[in-house]
């Protein structure tokens, strides 16, 4: 699944500690994880994300695909990418970093989807304690593509407890209402007047309890958010989340046109990381860059189909400081 399983970071005093959810085991992320559609630390596609009654037109034909979060297809289905063996390589000769390159062959037809897809993912590191996630993927059929990963982060640490005095700012004036099966109704509405403005920062707890019929449907925060400022091609400032207490900051810049953010609302105590803590609601926060929820039905939302001769690169970066220092993309 080409799975982060720990991301280790210092605090304001230097002490260092994992910020990212996951299993001690291997074999937590080979059978729990397999079955219970959590996705820590592991890489989403082919289309992350939802996708309504697992279905979508394209060049005139209704292409079905796998339907494993019912009534909808959710992360690419059964046997999405975070389930897959990724082959990996060192990369070399990076100025003042490190990193790896993951690459996988999605046959023609698997989990529904057309075209056969061959994607390249690069992790770096660099020494200003940026990771890069790049995105590449080419297909021999026209297809659809959508690429995330899916970190849950606490910046207080794996296992801290819960996330709601972490406080988060988010560059987005707008946002995509959903539906009680979690898909996009098509609105773009405004963020203005609703628990999902976080123009300004502000603690995650806050309005976390509202009844606003959005974080009803969600059980909390599980939003797409429009990033301002999308041209394909420019990594934008996306999202800053702080812990007031460790002092860890985390900048989120990307080239996507949205992050969907996700206060972990169905973690229940059944699971356990690291720290031998049991993970529940709230633990951590998710900040997935990609292109909207179920965007092959809504024309007017920014495309995800991929053609012959396309190609689709996108990069999205975490950067990690303590409160009091610049954060640059």
């Amino acid at each position: 699944g080409g799975i982060i399983t720990a991301i280790t970071v210092p605090d304001r005093n230097g002490h260092p500690a994992n910020v990212v959810l996951g299993f001690p085991t291997l074999e937590g992320y080979e059978t729990d994880s397999a079955h219970a559609n959590i996705y820590f630390g592991a890489l989403i596609g082919r289309y992350a994300n939802r996708l309504a009654n697992g279905t979508f037109p394209l060049d005139g034909q209704t292409i079905h695909t796998t339907v494993n979060n019912p009534p909808n297809t959710l992360h690419g289905g059964l046997n999405g990418f975070d389930k897959k063996i990724w082959h990996v390589r060192q990369l070399s000769g990076l100025p003042h970093a490190v990193g790896a390159e993951l690459t996988l062959t999605s046959p023609d037809g698997e989990e529904g989807f057309p075209g056969t897809l061959h994607t390249t993912v690069d992790y770096i590191l660099d020494d200003s304690n940026r990771l890069s996630i790049r995105y590449r993927a080419n297909t021999d059929r026209p297809t659809v593509v959508n690429l995330t990963n899916h970190s849950y982060f606490n910046l207080a640490g794996e296992g801290a407890g819960s996330i709601e005095n972490h406080t988060l700012q988010i560059n987005a004036d707008s946002f995509t209402p959903v539906d009680y099966a979690a898909i996009p109704t098509g609105q773009i509405a405004s963020v203005s007047n609703t628990p999902l403005d976080f123009r300004t920062p502000h603690r995650i707890g806050d309005h976390l309890r509202s009844n606003h019929p959005q974080m009803l449907i969600g059980r909390g925060y599980d939003h797409n958010w429009i990033v301002n400022g999308y041209d394909g091609k420019t990594q934008r400032l996306a999202a800053t989340v702080t812990d007031p207490v460790s002092g860890r900051t985390l900048s989120i810049f990307t080239t996507q046109p949205g992050i969907q953010i996700y206060t972990s609302n169905s973690l229940d105590g059944t699971y356990a990381g690291p720290s031998g803590h049991a993970y529940r609601q709230t633990d951590a926060i998710a900040l997935e860059t990609q292109h909207y929820p179920d965007s092959p039905n809504h024309p007017a939302f920014p495309t995800t189909t991929l053609r012959p001769g396309e190609q689709f690169d996108h990069t999205t970066s975490f950067q990690f400081g303590v409160a009091g220092t610049s954060t640059t993309p």
